[in-house]
C-alpha cells in the first residue's frame, strides 16, 4: 500500500463520480487551467493493492501544470467505489474491462498508468483492447507474481480476511507489522485506517490471490504494437526486484525510468520527480 502525504486534494482537483457503462467510479480529476492545453492529453491512473486514487494525489497538480488532465480512480471495491461481495466480481478480466469503460468515459485515447497491482490490471486491459490507449506506463509492476516474501505476506493477509473483520485485521497488522501501512500515529494514520475499512474484503482477497499467481505475459504485451511503453520504479523494490523490472523493460523495448530515492511507490516517495518523468514520456507521444 502506498502512503499518500495527505488525503485532501489540492483546490484545483475535483473529487467526483465517473459514470461509465460498467458502473460509477470515484475519481480525483485534475485538469489544466484556463488557456492551457488539454484535448487528448488525458492520463488515467490506477492504484495498487490496498491503495486508492489518493496514492496519486501529489502527482495531480504537477501533471495539470504540465498540461495534462490526470484522472485517478478507485476501482470497484476500492475505498470510495462500491463493489459486490462475491470474489468472482474481482476477476482480473472484470477489472480490466472496467478500465476500458473508464477510458471511454473520460474521453480516450488516454495515457494509461498502473501502479503495482494496477499495472497488471492495466496490462490486462491493453491485451483485451489497446485502441483506447496512447501509451502504457507500468509503475513498480512486474512481469509475473510478486516476490516470495511478499507472496507469504499477502497469503497471510488473505487468510486473515477470510475469518476476521476488517477492523480486526487492521489491529493485527499494527501489532505484527507496525510500519506505515498500519500507522495510526501523527499525520494521516486515521485516513489510512478509514481507507482500509472502506475496502471490500472480497476485492482484497481476490486481487491478493492474483498477485501471488499472475503469469508472465510480457511477450504478449510486447507484441502489442505500436503502443509506446514505459517502465517506472524506484531504486529499490521488495515486491518486484529492480533487476527484474530492468529485464522486463528490455523485453518490452520500453522506455525505462528509475526514480532516485524512491522505493515501491515513486508516486508518494518522490512525486515531483515522478510527475516530471511521466510528463516527459507522454510529451514524446
Amino acid at each position: 500500500m502506498s502512503r499518500p502525504p495527505t488525503f485532501t486534494p489540492p483546490p484545483s482537483v475535483r473529487s467526483l463520480d465517473l459514470h461509465t457503462s460498467r458502473g460509477t467510479f470515484a475519481v480525483l480529476d485534475a485538469q489544466p487551467g484556463p488557456g492551457r492545453r488539454a484535448g487528448s492529453r488525458t492520463a488515467l491512473l490506477l492504484p495498487g493493492f490496498g491503495g486508492s486514487k489518493e496514492d496519486f494525489i501529489a502527482l495531480l497538480q504537477p501533471l495539470a501544470e504540465a498540461d495534462y488532465r490526470a484522472v485517478a480512480v478507485d476501482g470497484r471495491g476500492q475505498y470510495e467505489t462500491a463493489g459486490p461481495d462475491g470474489q468472482q466480481a474481482y476477476a482480473q478480466e472484470e477489472l480490466a474491462r472496467d478500465v476500458l469503460a473508464q477510458a471511454e468515459a473520460v474521453g480516450g485515447p488516454v495515457h494509461l498508468l498502473g501502479h503495482s497491482l494496477g499495472g497488471q490490471i492495466a496490462r490486462a486491459a491493453v491485451l483485451i483492447d489497446p485502441a483506447p490507449f496512447r501509451t502504457l506506463t507500468l509503475m513498480s509492476s512486474g512481469p509475473a507474481q510478486i516476490s516470495p516474501g511478499q507472496q507469504q505476506k499477502v497469503k497471510l493477509l488473505c487468510d486473515a480476511l477470510a475469518v476476521m473483520t476488517m477492523d480486526q485485521v487492521w489491529e493485527a497488522m499494527k501489532s505484527l507489522d507496525p510500519p506505515e501501512d498500519a500507522d495510526t500515529g501523527p499525520g494521516n494514520g486515521e485516513d489510512l485506517r478509514r481507507r482500509w475499512m472502506r475496502h471490500n474484503p472480497a476485492q482484497l482477497i481476490a486481487t491478493g490471490r492474483q498477485l501471488t499467481a499472475e503469469p508472465d505475459r510480457v511477450d504478449e504485451l510486447a507484441a502489442v504494437q505500436p503502443l509506446p511503453k514505459h517502465v517506472v520504479s524506484g531504486e529499490r523494490d521488495d515486491t518486484w526486484p529492480v533487476p527484474l523490472l530492468d529485464a522486463m523493460a528490455r523485453r518490452l523495448d520500453a522506455h525505462r525510468t528509475v526514480i532516485a530515492g524512491a522505493e515501491h511507490s515513486p508516486n508518494t516517495d518522490r512525486p515531483s520527480e515522478t510527475a516530471a518523468a511521466l510528463a516527459a514520456f507522454w510529451d514524446r507521444h
